[in-house]
């Protein structure tokens, strides 16, 4: 199979970008391994940034019906001190952030691709990927009969995440075990005690965690832990770790229990990692990564969907009307704008994030800051606004990088 472009992962990064590009006249194809719906470790909150995206994809009447209610307002729980602030709301939008389980999130975007052309092959999984002569190679198998397919395209997009240890379009080293490593975890509650408007931080030792109101009146609970912590925690009696995690939240964070206290899971704990905050390599020999393929913020920010859409947004508005077959030197030119705007959306998120995390693991440090935060709450609201709250992709107009503008 012939294809201009082949898009490794059907998450928001994969689909947007393969619905864009088809938009464009692109013959995409389209791998993803997983049967959707399917759950993930995720924070589910998408910020009002991205309105102009959902209405773009065609899937804002959608959300607004299936997602949670509007968030306003950003907390820290630690201990027993729980604050909050207004929420900072982009310019010039109209709505505000809400929260929607991949599950339907997934399913939606990757339904707006097929109706945009994109031919999808689900369940597969690329097994391996090769240069021959000046066009991509991949070799994918189907996960539910074996069947096995040669694609052929002179493009990549690589957005099948950081952290699998399968993806071959993934960065060849792998980072040894450490202790310091992070494992995401998430669950849905009924009954939660969450104010509806509000999107709390959580720190605890060795951790930070996220709460939201999402989809169907559920409460969603996301946490990263430390490998240390996580393996010190009591799981005597056959507890599974995502209980063990949260007993160790509620015992430490006292702030959270009216919210979780007397809630109800709904479904099994997920968990995955370790997660690998940072950069990596855009762009290279008409491969392009995006999501967190690319680069991948501390969920603490709660930014992780954001990134993914806006990335694959940037990244077909950086190939533009540039066909596949175009020369080297023009998909070069290509990779060089999406890497300069992907840097200036996404960095500055990328290392506030980093910061935020490891206040929160640091119960003496958090004490501190908390401190601080009681005397002037209102720092809360500028803290969401470094975290890219406010900052949409039409920024990256400024600097010198091209302009570009959302299709319809």
């Amino acid at each position: 199979m012939t294809s201009d472009a082949i898009v490794l992962g059907g998450g928001p990064s994969g689909s947007s970008a393969a619905c864009f590009l088809a938009r464009k006249g692109w013959r995409v194809t389209l791998l993803e391994r997983k049967e959707f719906p399917r759950r993930k470790v995720c924070g589910e909150y998408l910020s009002a940034t991205n309105w102009p995206l959902l209405r773009a994809l065609k899937i804002d009447a959608e959300f607004l019906s299936d997602a949670g209610p509007d968030v306003t307002q950003v907390g820290l729980f630690c201990g027993e001190t729980a604050l909050s602030a207004p929420l900072p709301q982009p310019e010039n939008s109209e709505r505000w952030g809400r929260a929607l389980g991949r599950d339907v999130l997934d399913a939606l975007l990757l339904k707006r691709a097929t109706e945009a052309g994109v031919e999808i092959l689900q369940p597969w999984q690329a097994k391996e990927l090769r240069r021959e002569n000046d066009a991509w190679v991949c070799h994918a198998r189907s996960e539910k009969d074996g069947r096995e397919s040669e694609l052929r395209a002179r493009v990549v997009v690589a957005a099948n995440g950081s952290w699998d240890p399968a993806n071959p379009a993934g960065d060849a080293a792998r980072a040894p075990q450490r202790a310091s490593d992070l494992f995401g975890f998430k669950a849905h509650f009924k009954n939660g005690g969450l104010p509806a408007g509000l999107m709390p931080l959580l720190s605890f030792p060795g951790g930070y965690g996220g709460l939201v109101n999402s989809h169907r009146g559920l409460l969603s609970l996301s946490c990263c832990v430390r490998r240390d912590v996580l393996g010190g925690l009591d799981r005597s009696g056959g507890v599974v770790a995502g209980e063990a995690v949260l007993a160790h939240i509620l015992k430490t964070c006292a702030a959270a229990r009216p919210a979780l206290g007397a809630a109800e899971r709904e479904g099994e704990f997920l968990a995955a990692g370790p997660i690998r905050p940072g950069f990596r390599r855009l762009y290279e020999n008409a491969l392009f990564r995006v999501g967190n393929a690319a680069g991948e913020a501390h969920p603490v920010v709660a930014e992780g969907i954001s990134m993914a859409l806006q990335s694959g947004w940037l990244l077909a508005q950086a190939l533009g009307d540039v066909a596949a077959v175009s020369s080297r030197e023009k998909l070069d030119a290509a990779g060089r704008v999406y890497a300069q705007s992907w840097r200036r959306l996404f960095v500055s998120r990328i290392r506030a994030a980093s910061v935020f995390a490891h206040i929160a693991m640091r119960p003496w440090c958090a004490s501190a800051t908390t401190a601080v935060l009681r005397r002037l709450p209102a720092a809360l609201t500028w803290c969401a606004e470094w975290s890219g709250k406010i900052r949409s992709p039409e920024k990256v107009r400024s600097a010198g990088v091209p302009e570009v503008c959302i299709q319809p």
